[in-house]
């Protein structure tokens, strides 16, 4: 793979990845609503984390809530690399697709 084809591949991981910043305003303001899940496409988690906190948090006062928030906050960056290397894969795959024609 040449210098332009890496450049391409960077770009397109620079362009379209998910920002990690991004990614942690969403968990501060809207963590305890799975804002930051719906952000990474995980949205089944997110309804689920939704519902704790609407429907049973408040049984609990958000004891449960607020342990899987926290959680999630180190969890942000494994998701943000996992995001990056798709794309990276991605955007490799369409150079190889795009020098096999």
């Amino acid at each position: 793979m040449d210098l332009n084809e890496k450049s391409y591949i960077e770009q397109q991981v620079a362009n379209r990845s998910k920002s990690i910043g991004i990614a942690y305003v969403l968990w501060f303001f809207l963590g305890s609503f799975g804002g930051h899940r719906f952000y990474f496409g995980k949205t089944g988690s997110a309804i689920g984390l939704l519902a704790l906190t609407l429907l049973i948090s408040w049984w609990t006062f958000g004891i449960p809530t607020f342990i899987w928030i926290i959680i999630d906050a180190f969890i942000i960056p494994s998701w943000v690399r996992r995001n990056e290397e798709m794309i990276r894969k991605q955007a490799t795959d369409e150079v190889l697709m795009m020098k096999n024609k």
